[in-house]
């Protein structure tokens, strides 16, 4: 005989693993068309891809900046593709966004959705486990997109955390490509920058960071 113990214990196995879910149901397309898969992690929706668009929600379109000093004087939003190679770049990580961007009220997330603020990301985090944890079950698994050793990585939450790297405010690409990956929340920092979500090819962690809003990261949305 199954002891209560045991039952309740299956019960509330089966309650958690519900919270995690594709949405296969919902086909998120923004402005211009882009496609993305959708996903549920606790009570929170998710975009699985990174933010593609080139046109605020309104049809506005925001400028692709490519040369250095432009990006490093910007007070507006702007796109990139990573090392300015859409070839490379475009189908797996998406673009990098500037701040501004993400908090013109014009709208970059599509209808719907918007881009989370600092307390939404710390949702996510504290429900798969906090920050210690959350990390590894936000990247992708394996050395397909992320350098070795990809610490703790099992994308048990399936959120697919690509490491898409950044555009620094001074514009110049550097660093090593496929170690790290930055989101943008919309909660300004008090300073001069924003806070961001940070994943790390050699840490198992999530980090909650600030940046200068001329930094160029990635952006995930999340549904109204």
């Amino acid at each position: 005989m199954i002891s209560m113990v045991v039952i309740i214990i299956l019960i509330a196995a089966c309650e958690k693993k519900s919270t995690i879910e594709n949405i296969s149901t919902v086909l998120l397309k923004d402005i211009d068309g882009n496609e993305y898969d959708t996903l549920k992690i606790g009570n929170q929706y998710w975009m699985k891809q990174n933010l593609k668009t080139a046109h605020y929600r309104n049809g506005e379109l925001i400028p692709l900046v490519t040369d250095n000093a432009a990006w490093n004087s910007l007070s507006t939003g702007a796109w990139c593709w990573y090392n300015n190679d859409s070839a490379t770049y475009a189908a797996s990580y998406g673009k990098l966004y500037n701040w501004y961007a993400v908090t013109d009220p014009r709208g970059l997330a599509p209808e719907g959705w918007h881009v989370p603020a600092d307390t939404e990301w710390s949702t996510l985090v504290t429900f798969l486990g906090g920050d210690p944890a959350a990390g590894g079950k936000m990247k992708e698994a394996g050395n397909a997109h992320l350098v070795s050793p990809n610490t703790d990585a099992t994308n048990s939450s399936r959120f697919t955390g690509l490491p898409g790297h950044f555009r620094p405010f001074h514009g110049q690409f550097y660093g090593d490509f496929g170690t790290i990956g930055y989101w943008w929340s919309t909660t300004f920092d008090g300073s001069a920058g924003a806070y961001c979500i940070q994943l790390v090819y050699n840490l198992g962690e999530s980090r909650l960071n600030d940046a200068n809003g001329r930094y160029g990261f990635s952006v995930r949305c999340l549904k109204n």
